[in-house]
């Protein structure tokens, strides 16, 4: 959401971890630090020492006010700053041409959850993803509340929004990136794909999973292997036993292990 303050639009962070995260790593986009009034703790004192350093303008307000600007738990502080430009292709293309490793990709078709996403970018800041990808269209983009579920990884890894997903997992095949979709269907177990090459990790949405023409692009469909009944009764496709943040951090995790046994350089 964006907050109509003095005639101009705002993203608004808000939150312990994003406020500190956004604090270390955005430089000249911040404009105003927001203080509840009877906030006060170590890590808000951090907080405010962070934003005098950076000569952030700091302001108290009331409670109710930072309940008005945002819409989840704001623990009494938050920031506004100038809107991120969300990458693109362009930003996409230029981390393929660099060479020197292996990829690693997370993309995200219509996911639409902005807890996930945000748990989906921590996962990826922890292990070493080099982009998040997801469609422009029936996906959630970079919201206040995925920023605060991310704590400060949304400033930490690459989030590229595409026109057309189909179009670019094609691209990205193109470019020798082995395009693996997750399902339950998937005829292989994700640990018995080599993963060690440059990879894209496809992960659905959380109701419909994988859409038809996403599966169609990518190499190969791979299930996380899961005992009892948990890995059956799946009708649409879906990682409907698994949160799609914990399949993504799992299938991430799996990636990570194979590279350190071959001993690829692929992630930072």
């Amino acid at each position: 959401m964006t907050a109509e303050i003095d005639g101009n639009d705002f993203e608004i962070v808000y939150g312990v971890h994003a406020v500190q995260a956004r604090l270390q790593t955005t430089g000249g986009r911040i404009t105003k630090l927001l203080l509840a009034a009877a906030t006060s703790s170590g890590r808000i004192a951090k907080i405010l020492r962070q934003a005098e350093r950076q000569h952030v303008t700091i302001e108290s307000v009331s409670g109710q006010q930072l309940d008005q600007l945002t819409d989840g738990v704001h623990q009494g502080v938050a920031l506004l700053c100038k809107h991120q430009t969300v990458a693109g292709e362009d930003t996409l293309e230029e981390l393929l041409r660099d060479g020197g490793q292996q990829k690693l990709l997370l993309v995200l078709d219509g996911v639409t959850d902005p807890h996930n996403l945000g748990a989906c970018l921590r996962s990826s800041a922890a292990l070493g993803v080099d982009a998040v990808i997801v469609p422009k269209d029936r996906s959630v983009g970079l919201t206040p509340a995925a920023i605060k579920a991310a704590s400060g990884a949304a400033d930490l890894v690459p989030f590229i929004q595409v026109t057309n997903l189909a179009r670019c997992l094609t691209w990205l095949k193109q470019w020798g990136v082995w395009v693996i979709g997750l399902a339950v269907e998937g005829s292989q177990s994700i640990t018995d794909i080599d993963l060690t090459g440059s990879v894209a990790l496809v992960m659905g949405s959380e109701n419909k999973g994988l859409r038809r023409l996403t599966r169609q692009k990518c190499d190969a469909l791979a299930h996380i292997p899961m005992s009892g009944t948990a890995s059956a009764d799946s009708p649409d496709g879906s990682l409907d036993s698994l949160n799609v943040s914990v399949a993504a951090g799992i299938c991430l995790y799996e990636v990570i292990r194979q590279r350190s046994l071959s001993g690829v350089t692929g992630t930072d």
